[in-house]
């Protein structure tokens, strides 16, 4: 079997050192105004930085200048391609025909990777992009398996699929809602997410005009139009038997915690796959995403395009048996210094992610420290930490 790309966000520089540690091959990310996340904590100075810490480890990162970009941001377009050269990034992820020709004109030998905002749901169309510069196509959440599989055959050129993360409620990404509503352009990375507001929603009777009726989930309203999670872990095996090149998780306003969980997850699943095809258990993989604060899971349109098990009417988002603990900064047997990430108690039940193992390290807390006066404590909060 060919070996398969695992592809992870990072919305920060700690994000990315995260990723790595427990399994990505590469990381994809880029600075607030030009990729999509205006509220990603990268500016220039952590790219530059997270390129070069990745080299060091051999590893690559994608660079997102996915932005539907006016002509006044080219300027600021053409700046950040120079200072990618500079650092020979492994990959810019582009959707704009306009961007796409100034990487190719500044910038000939960084590969191009077309985003899934550009909506590439065809074998015609990714061997107009590899005509066109591309290396890569990241394909639209909106193929099924055998339109990929279709598309794979008939082209040459490098796919990646989301496997994990929020799905959008427009096409691929490409949705107006948020500026309509909020002043908020998504595509320009500032999404204000309306599709995941509370609605209130009232029918009125034709013939009795003033006789509004709610329409109700429960006292927070409706939510119509949120979406349930991506989650393909299941079908990990047919998808690296169709010979997809990169798997990539969504998520790079998530937390640290997040990102280090959904990659450990699939980092196992995968080589756990290539070792012994015949014994894949999905299950105890997705036992451990499931622990993950976020919505229900759904594997969207990659079974069935007719599937209509997606939405996520009451707006949940969180799984009420776990919380985060927080993230050991210092190991010792002694005594570890831990970032505190929720209220702790002495005789909490714990878990410890340990990278390239699945099932995780349980324990009790036994005893606590303030760090700062080294007194032994009952109990310890984020603002101690």
């Amino acid at each position: 079997m060919k070996k398969i790309e695992l592809l992870a966000p990072a919305g920060s520089f700690e994000k990315a050192r995260e990723a790595f540690l427990y399994g990505a091959d590469a990381i994809y990310c880029g600075t607030g105004t030009l990729s999509l996340r205006s509220r990603a904590e990268v500016d220039n100075d952590d790219l530059a930085k997270t390129i070069e810490y990745a080299h060091k480890i051999g590893k690559k990162v994608y660079t997102a200048i996915n932005i539907y970009a006016p002509d006044n941001m080219y300027e600021e377009i053409k700046k950040q391609v120079q200072m990618l050269d500079k650092l020979s990034v492994d990959a810019i992820i582009a959707s704009d025909g306009g961007v796409i020709d100034i990487i190719k004109e500044i910038a000939p030998n960084i590969p191009i990777h077309v985003s899934t905002q550009a909506n590439t749901l065809s074998a015609h169309t990714a061997n107009f992009w590899q005509k066109n510069g591309a290396k890569r196509v990241i394909l639209s959440r909106e193929m099924n398996k055998e339109d990929i599989k279709y598309l794979i055959d008939n082209t040459n050129i490098e796919t990646e699929i989301f496997i994990h993360g929020a799905i959008c409620w427009a096409y691929s990404g490409r949705c107006y809602l948020s500026d309509f509503m909020s002043s908020r352009n998504a595509n320009l990375g500032d999404c204000s997410q309306s599709c995941r507001w509370a609605y209130n929603m009232y029918i009125e009777e034709k013939n009795n005009p003033g006789n509004i009726m709610p329409v109700e989930e429960d006292s927070n309203g409706t939510y119509v139009m949120s979406s349930k999670d991506l989650c393909l872990i299941k079908e990990i095996p047919e998808i690296i038997e169709m010979g997809v090149t990169s798997l990539k998780i969504e998520g790079r306003l998530k937390s640290e915690y997040y990102v280090a969980s959904v990659v450990n997850a699939y980092r196992n699943a995968i080589d756990d796959y290539m070792k012994d095809p015949k014994n894949y258990d999905y299950t105890k993989y997705l036992k451990e995403l499931q622990k993950v604060k976020t919505r229900e899971l759904t594997t969207f349109f990659f079974n069935d395009k007719q599937n209509k098990d997606f939405q996520e009417y009451t707006g949940k988002q969180y799984n009420p048996e776990y919380e985060f603990g927080g993230i050991v900064k210092e190991y010792n047997k002694e005594k570890s210094i831990v970032k505190i990430g929720n209220k702790l108690t002495k005789g909490d039940k714990m878990e410890l992610i340990i990278p390239n193992q699945i099932e995780p390290l349980e324990f009790t807390i036994n005893n606590l420290w303030d760090i700062e006066t080294d007194e032994e404590i009952e109990t310890v909060n984020p603002r101690k930490s």
